[in-house]
């Protein structure tokens, strides 16, 4: 009876260590980013100092998102073995596609339409944008649109996966269709920044954030993943376009309390509604 109550004493302690190796070693991390400092100032440019914006009413804006990388993927422990039913987890590289942008776009577009100092709305495709381009490509683009204004998307976002307690049941074959051992996490960072391109002044930004957090069997991994993904950006979107209705209508009283600030030229004829 004693060799017994020690043999069982050893197995559960070994089975104690087994499950927390298991545990601590499957937590990842996965980002996905662009910066719209990193492109508009890579290392090799010099900082400009920004001059006062002229604003040459109605205003052409144009909006696009900054370029930026995505994929990385960073994991706490270095020596994990990966099994059959303990896969190494895949590497979160997936960025917007450009009809998620071209939506996002719209939805931004549709609040500056609103205001009647905005008389066009252009929105310029990634490629037209490059990595870490700077003003000078900026100034491109400004030729190519002809908008003097422009709204720069950016966005972060980062995914934590874990492995709670009931990824012990991986080792049943089983477990892995049945147990939602996969915990998540997935913040999100969306951010317009608004630019005079000739003078290189920022006139304001609108950030939108969220948290989504999940849970999913092994075999579900994947599209848990990426649904928490869509959500995040479809939530945090929510939050910025409600930042830019109030940065704008902030933006609109700044002009009128503080013209020492802009250079306004209206056009002869032109009156913008409501003074």
């Amino acid at each position: 009876m004693l060799k017994m109550s020690k043999c069982f004493a050893r197995c559960c302690f070994a089975l104690s260590v087994v499950g927390s190796v298991a545990l601590s070693g499957c937590a990842t991390t996965a980002r996905n980013s662009t910066s719209v400092v990193d492109y508009l100032y890579p290392s090799n440019q010099e900082v400009v100092m920004p001059g006062v914006p002229t604003l040459k009413l109605p205003l052409r804006v144009g909006i696009a998102f900054a370029p930026g990388n995505s994929g990385t993927v960073e994991s706490p422990t270095a020596n994990v073995i990966w099994t059959p039913t303990h896969p190494r987890p895949p590497t979160l590289n997936e960025k917007l596609t450009e009809m998620q942008k071209v939506d996002l776009m719209r939805e931004v577009g549709e609040r500056f339409r609103k205001y009647p100092f905005v008389r066009d709305i252009e929105l310029i495709p990634t490629d037209y944008l490059q990595q870490r381009g700077g003003f000078a490509n900026l100034d491109q683009v400004r030729m190519m649109f002809d908008v003097d204004e422009i709204v720069l998307i950016s966005y972060d976002q980062t995914q934590f996966v874990d492995q709670g307690l009931m990824s012990l049941v991986y080792w049943t074959g089983l477990g892995a269709y049945m147990a939602n051992g996969e915990k998540n996490n997935t913040q999100t960072l969306l951010e317009a920044v608004v630019l005079d391109i000739p003078s290189r002044k920022m006139l304001f930004r609108a950030p939108g954030t969220s948290t989504v957090k999940g849970s999913a069997t092994l075999v579900n991994k994947s599209q848990g993943l990426r649904e928490n993904r869509e959500e995040g950006f479809r939530k945090a979107a929510e939050s910025m376009i409600e930042h830019l209705d109030a940065q704008l209508a902030s933006f609109r009283a700044k002009i009128k309390e503080r013209p020492q600030d802009f250079t306004v030229i209206r056009p002869e004829g032109y009156k913008e509604s409501g003074g």
